[in-house]
């Protein structure tokens, strides 16, 4: 197995965090989108709400997410520098892309495709481990529909329990209660997007032998991961929260708190499952969900259709770039 020089272990272990870094600024849209546009919270305060819930996620959450990403998706044994290199090259790449678009793409999947084609070009499909790279895949639609249908379910039921009180007094009650449902969706954030990252780290320190014969992730990776997580979003992802806040659908307080809180629910048990949902995708389903319980119409269908395209494309694209990048490190 090759063996890194401390520098280029420390390098990569810098270029991890850069996209841990990206990751945050990419996704701040799912923790604060619904919140700003509903002018519950200032953008300001929402981002250091999100930031804050981003970096304390460790204390509430395992890392069965990130032993998912570090021994699930491809054979530990292949992992070389060059590998992780190409991987984060794949995920960055695409997350600056869609980034710069405002398309609200998973940081999750790209990181997700980068690793799978990075150890095909290393080591062909056989280095693919195909249940743990299968589960990522389905969870590509089966979280949206869980954010779509929880979201869908808690809307019926705040209509039953507050279908007497005006609309003023129900505006009233859920400007407070979404700042408690933005919390718990960044707290999910946090407990499950940083944890893709602490994989990449560890698996990464485990193929140099520095944690032993057993897979685990070090205290100092957990910290490193969930503060530059919170930092990326602190500096926040303005074009993709107008698409997510307010092109999908108009939303008021007490949709937020619905999306939100369903959004919530589904990253929670994604976490606790060790499954690397898109939090990108599971707030989308989630909003979708909250707009369709007004009627169809209420729900900008093309431009959903569109993200659509873009969550189907981001494995595969993620995939080829890390292949590219592995292909250009093996000419030096």
């Amino acid at each position: 197995m090759e063996t890194l020089s401390l520098p280029i272990l420390i390098a990569l272990i810098g270029i991890a965090l850069m996209f841990d870094f990206l990751n945050g600024l990419h996704d701040a849209a799912n923790s604060i989108a619904t919140v700003v546009s509903t002018r519950v919270l200032s953008p300001r305060n929402a981002v250091l709400m999100a930031a804050f819930f981003n970096f304390i996620a460790f204390l509430f959450f395992g890392t069965h997410v990130a032993t998912t990403i570090g021994k699930g998706i491809v054979d530990p044994n292949i992992i070389t520098g060059q590998v992780i290199f190409a991987a984060l090259m794949g995920a960055i790449g695409w997350n600056l892309v869609t980034w710069y678009w405002g398309i609200p793409s998973s940081s999750s999947h790209a990181l997700v495709g980068g690793l799978a084609g990075a150890g095909v070009a290393s080591a062909g499909l056989d280095s693919i481990v195909a249940s743990g790279l299968t589960k990522t895949a389905v969870a590509i639609f089966v979280s949206p529909t869980i954010g779509f249908v929880l979201a869908l379910l808690i809307v019926l039921i705040v209509s039953w329990i507050f279908h007497r009180t005006t609309p003023f007094g129900v505006d009233k009650v859920f400007r407070s209660l979404q700042i408690v449902s933005a919390s718990l969706y960044s707290l999910g954030h946090g407990g499950n997007d940083a944890q893709k990252t602490m994989g990449i780290i560890a698996v990464l320190l485990f193929s140099q032998g520095y944690l032993g014969d057993n897979f685990h992730v070090p205290l100092w990776v957990v910290l490193s991961c969930q503060a530059c997580m919170g930092l990326g979003t602190l500096f926040g992802g303005w074009k993709i929260v107008r698409t997510m806040g307010s092109r999908l659908t108009d939303l008021k307080p007490v949709h937020g708190f619905c999306a939100e809180t369903g959004g919530a629910i589904t990253l929670f048990a994604a976490t606790w499952l060790g499954v690397p949902v898109s939090t990108t995708h599971t707030i989308t389903g989630a909003i979708v969900g909250v707009g369709s319980s007004r009627r169809a119409s209420a729900v900008r269908w093309g431009l959903a259709q569109g993200i659509l395209v873009a969550w189907i494309v981001t494995m595969p694209a993620a995939a080829l770039v890390a292949a590219g990048a592995y292909w250009v490190t093996t000419l030096f």
